[in-house]
């Protein structure tokens, strides 16, 4: 019995032990959250630039004869 709890034990150490994917999990959440945050300032600002580009483009047309 207490042969298989130490194999057990150890066999826990290494899964623990193991960090191979940590950097890449890492990566991902940086990207997840520099999207969310892409995609939050597009909406909070995307009127006020269609407004912006609206009034640069009334401004910028020639008068008509």
């Amino acid at each position: 019995m207490t042969g298989i709890a130490v194999k057990l034990f150890v066999k826990f150490q290494t899964l623990m032990s193991n960090k191979d994917g940590q950097g890449m999990v890492e990566y991902g959440l940086i990207i997840a959250l520099i999207s969310i945050a892409a995609i939050a300032a597009i909406l909070l600002l995307g009127p006020k630039l269609v407004t912006l580009f609206t009034n640069v483009n009334t401004s910028l047309t020639p008068p008509t004869p």
